[in-house]
């Protein structure tokens, strides 16, 4: 019966038993593991401790230390201006000419009124002289005598009236010929040759500046205001009692060859905008600056003392919210969020969230994640600066 068992069973194939074989062969061999990622090679720099300066920007016009208003003070047509306008011009100076002809007239006419009782002043004065011996000679009464020197009164007062007269019309002539006040840059004409001026006002010509020295006006904050004069005798101590040097920063972004001076600040709070206006004087030998341009006053506000600082390309912005990957010794990455201050040449100042010592991530923040591993690689050294710290974000 065996026999015919296993006679009747099919008999086995080679080609089933191979793919039997290799599975039964894959399953007996250990499986190998996949070899770990290398650290990601990053730029790191150290954070940097020192005192650095602050700078504050106060936006403002500039102003000519003399602007004096060129106005007609006597009635008349103009003949004609002799300026170039926008030119400098010299104490001094013919600016312009009104009609003189009346004025002439007016004086001559004066003048000889004031001929007219100075004769009646002399035969007043003969009068009296005459009159005096022989009303003590009883020869003339004293009433004569009285009216005689009531004439003469009268007479002298009426040459001090026509010598006021005179004077008058001499000065009103003299209003004709109009001349720059003060050697300054002129502005244009308003009024042009041919016009009637000074009728019921003093009609306005032009205005001649006085630009070297050239004011320059701001308004600064009552809190930047306070925080300043706070600082102010230990600004003062570090400069040697010298005052504070300011720099003038143009429209173009250029900067004023000359430093200029604060010289005075106003003494109320402007209640409309409530800022406290400063003003500050700069040299214009050159004339560059005109009254009315606008810029940027820079100076020294305050030092930050032992100020942490890190390259600028290190810190991310968000949303005003600012974060930077810190490496620490086991080379991992912690990602922190700190507080900015102001900027140092291509670097910030860090006021909160990191310590001297550290190490930030400056190239390759996009390739890790706060926990990794990475392999840090000292940046290379930067350009020395001014050191000098660039006004906060976002301040005036």
């Amino acid at each position: 019966m065996r026999f015919l068992e296993c006679s009747l069973r099919p008999p086995v194939r080679a080609t089933t038993l191979v793919p039997l074989v290799a599975a039964l062969a894959l399953c007996g061999c250990p499986s190998k593991e996949a070899p770990p990622a290398a650290p990601v090679e990053v730029v790191v720099a150290d954070v940097v401790q020192k005192d650095v300066p602050v700078f504050m920007e106060l936006v403002g016009q500039t102003k000519g230390s003399q602007d004096v208003e060129i106005r007609a003070r006597v009635e008349g047509y103009l003949e004609r201006f002799y300026f170039t306008e926008g030119a400098f011009v010299h104490k001094g100076e013919r600016l312009y000419l009104i009609d003189p002809k009346p004025f002439q007239a007016t004086l001559a006419q004066a003048k000889a009124n004031l001929a007219t009782v100075q004769a009646r002043l002399d035969q007043s004065k003969i009068t009296v002289n005459r009159l005096t011996p022989l009303e003590a000679q009883r020869a003339v009464s004293r009433q004569e005598l009285d009216n005689a020197i009531a004439n003469q009164d009268a007479a002298r007062a009426q040459v001090d009236a026509a010598k006021a007269a005179v004077d008058t019309a001499a000065l009103d002539l003299g209003y004709t010929n109009i001349v720059s006040p003060i050697d300054g840059v002129v502005g244009t004409t308003l009024v042009k040759a041919g016009n009637l001026v000074g009728r019921g006002e003093s009609t306005l010509l032009t205005t001649v500046s006085d630009v070297d020295p050239i004011l320059f006006r701001a308004g600064i904050s009552e809190a930047d205001y306070l925080r300043i004069a706070r600082r102010a005798d230990e600004l003062r101590a570090a400069r040697g009692d010298e005052k504070t040097a300011v720099q003038l920063l143009l429209a173009d972004g250029t900067v004023h060859p000359d430093t200029g001076r604060l010289e005075a600040v106003e003494r109320a709070v402007d209640p409309t905008t409530g800022t406290l206006a400063v003003q500050i004087t700069f040299p214009n030998p050159g004339r560059l600056l005109r009254p009315g341009q606008y810029g940027r006053a820079r100076f020294e506000s305050e030092v930050k003392k032992n100020a942490l600082l890190v390259p600028q390309r290190s810190v991310q912005e968000l949303q005003n919210l600012y974060s930077l990957a810190v490496v620490g010794a086991d080379n991992k990455v912690e990602f922190r969020s700190v507080k900015v201050g102001p900027r140092v040449d291509g670097s910030w100042v860090i006021e909160e969230g990191l310590k001297p010592g550290e190490k930030v991530v400056v190239e390759g923040l996009q390739r890790i994640r706060d926990g990794a591993t990475v392999s840090p690689k000292a940046a290379a050294p930067a350009a020395a600066g001014s050191g000098a710290a660039e006004p906060v974000a976002g301040a005036r």
